[in-house]
């Protein structure tokens, strides 16, 4: 049997999943495969997964069928947390022949050779979780804007509604050394900006990690990475994805405040702005302090955009705790907000508990939540209109049209230029569209703020 040589990805979940999709297609790039589009017809179809929510899951099934679709005779191989999780189940799905864990998914080409001896039922190559303590690195490249670039994996926190110590181990980081070498490399590409990712990237550099086979004590801590990184020539921004509120010390915020080129944007999870859920939940820190966090980022920068993480429907949530978390979030200085609806996950202490919150509440409370978060997005943009920031341009999915970022995480939209993409320029920011753009103009150079 000829070896199949082309290969095509979806990838669900977060950026950092991105990242490592795009490394694992560097990997069979340089075996010799072609990477086609996912509805291009592919021999073999690469999965990588999230499971952080029910959705995730049931959607890993709806893409292996699509998938099937495209090319009946494919391979298909699932990746990700949710292969890590549940490897059986995953390959018992019609049409899956190769389910791979957290510590196996980087040598996907060792398993690609197997294929072709499934006996129709998927081959399962997933060790325990334990095994995935190396540090492998990652970043992605294809859109010439940006690209997220992996720093941190795994978990040490001890959350009671996350799987993900479960699906990808201790937590454990690159060396300064090697990203900073990332990040050259990817300036080298033409990208203009770098969006920093992992599971928890303020345990940057904490305990000790397995890198390229060798068990590595770190001394550099998040800090000392975003200092080296801000001397990267070639890279014009760099973005932290998301920050736990009792790793973003002042150190941190001081330094972003001052950068050339880290941008003014946070994004902290906070979870419940209600103590007793935190405590509950078991994170690191009250409500008080996640205050203190973003009281200090907007004392140090007033034009700074923030983002929070929240869920509702956590197991014994009251109403009086949803309108605490309601009333801190609204009186707070903040941009947006994702709001995760809750869900049971197995193996996890939040599912073994029995005061659930009924469904339809939780969807109730998560659509208060989301008109919030619309509010404020709303809010901070007007802020601004008016104004001239710089804006980092990418083609637009709608025809005709560019869009882009501020430094400060305004989406911004203006007709096409083509001589524009991946290029930096300010604008004059206008007035806000239905879609909750800002339509803009090109501005001159000296509009733009001291």
């Amino acid at each position: 049997m000829a070896t199949p040589r082309s290969v095509a990805f979806y990838t669900l979940g977060c950026k950092l999943n991105y990242s490592e999709t795009s490394s694992i297609g560097r990997l069979f790039e340089e075996a010799g495969y072609s990477e086609v589009g996912f509805k291009d017809g592919a021999d073999i179809y690469v999965i990588n997964t999230c499971s952080v929510t029910d959705f995730a899951d049931k959607k890993c099934r709806q893409i292996v069928r699509r998938a099937l679709k495209y090319s009946p005779d494919a391979k298909v191989v699932v990746v990700g947390c949710y292969a890590q999780l549940k490897p059986e189940e995953i390959a018992d799905i019609e049409g899956v022949d190769l389910v791979l864990g957290a510590a196996e998914k980087f040598r996907i080409l060792d398993f690609v050779e197997e294929l072709s001896k499934a006996p129709g039922k998927g081959l399962v190559r997933a060790g325990e979780v334990k095994e995935a303590n190396r540090f492998v690195n990652a970043f992605s490249f294809g859109d010439r804007t940006r690209s997220f670039l992996k720093v941190q994996d795994g978990c040490d926190y001890k959350c009671t509604f996350c799987t993900i110590p479960l699906a990808r181990g201790r937590s454990r980081s690159d060396t300064v050394e090697n990203v900073v070498a990332n990040a050259r490399r990817i300036a080298d590409m033409g990208v203009k900006e770098i969006v920093l990712t992992g599971v928890n990237i303020g345990d940057f550099g904490n305990g000790t990690a397995v890198i390229e086979g060798k068990r590595v004590k770190k001394e550099a801590l998040f800090i000392d990475l975003i200092q080296a990184l801000d001397e990267v020539e070639g890279i014009d921004r760099f973005r932290i994805s998301s920050i736990e509120p009792n790793l973003c010390t002042d150190e941190v915020i001081e330094f972003v405040a001052q950068s050339q080129r880290f941008v003014p944007h946070f994004h902290m999870p906070l979870q419940s702005g209600n103590n007793k859920q935190l405590r509950e939940m078991r994170r690191r820190y009250k409500r008080e302090l996640y205050a203190e966090r973003v009281a200090k980022i907007k004392a140090l920068m007033p034009h700074c955009c923030i983002g929070v993480d929240v869920i509702v429907g956590f197991p014994g949530e009251t109403e009086e705790d949803f309108l605490e978390t309601y009333h801190f979030l609204n009186e707070m200085d903040i941009s947006y907000l994702h709001v995760f609806t809750y869900s049971e996950r197995p193996n996890t202490p939040a599912y073994e508990r029995d005061d659930h919150v009924d469904m339809g509440e939780r969807r109730r409370r998560n659509k208060m939540l989301s008109i919030l978060s619309e509010k404020k997005r709303r809010h901070f943009y007007e802020q601004y209109l008016g104004t001239s920031r710089e804006v980092l341009f990418e083609q637009s999915k709608e025809e005709g049209k560019m869009s882009g970022f501020t430094d400060n995480y305004i989406r911004v939209e203006l007709p096409l230029q083509e001589d524009m993409l991946n290029t930096l320029a300010p604008v004059r920011l206008s007035r806000i569209n239905d879609a909750g753009l800002v339509i803009s103009q090109l501005a001159a150079p000296a509009a733009l703020p001291e």
